[in-house]
């Protein structure tokens, strides 16, 4: 018998890190679940999340989620709500994660999520393993943007560089 083909799931995004793509340079994606309680998977349901300033780190043999700012559920009376800023296990397969230790075990890796979606009923991170861009390379990616978006114009008006 063979595998079962892969189930098709509609993503819904939740949040997007920007300044992660700005500041890093990707290296490696790679898709995560993620341990929630209730009040966190309802929250996510309402918006209230941020993912700025967030990154993920290696405790013992698990990968977990810090800083991840998850606001309180509305609906939810303020004791049974969840903290805001608590880690957040991520879930991944033995092989996955210690492939990933051995990188950032490297010099200047970091895990950093890109994106927070629902992937059917789950909520599912995209994590990137990244280097830091030195400010020069910030620049420098700037500069051919706006070189680029100057060229789309010019084209767009029927003038020739």
């Amino acid at each position: 018998m063979g595998a079962a083909p892969p189930q098709r799931r509609s993503k819904k995004l939740i949040a997007l890190n920007r300044k992660a793509r700005h500041e890093y340079e990707i290296l490696e994606t790679i898709e995560s679940g993620i341990v929630l309680t209730g009040t966190e998977v309802k929250a996510l349901r309402e918006g209230r999340c941020n993912l700025e300033d967030s990154y993920a780190l290696f405790q013992g043999e698990e990968l977990w989620l810090l800083n991840l700012h998850i606001g309180p559920y509305s609906h939810a009376a303020p004791s049974a709500n969840h903290p805001p800023r608590r880690p957040r296990k991520l879930l991944l397969h033995k092989r996955q994660a210690l492939r990933l230790r051995s990188k950032v075990q490297e010099r200047g890796l970091t895990l950093v999520p890109l994106s927070l979606y629902f992937s059917g009923p789950y909520v599912k991170v995209e994590l990137a393993l990244v280097r830091g861009k030195k400010l020069y390379d910030r620049r420098e990616d700037i500069r051919r943007r706006t070189l680029e978006r100057e060229l789309r114009r010019s084209l767009k008006h029927g003038v020739r560089p």
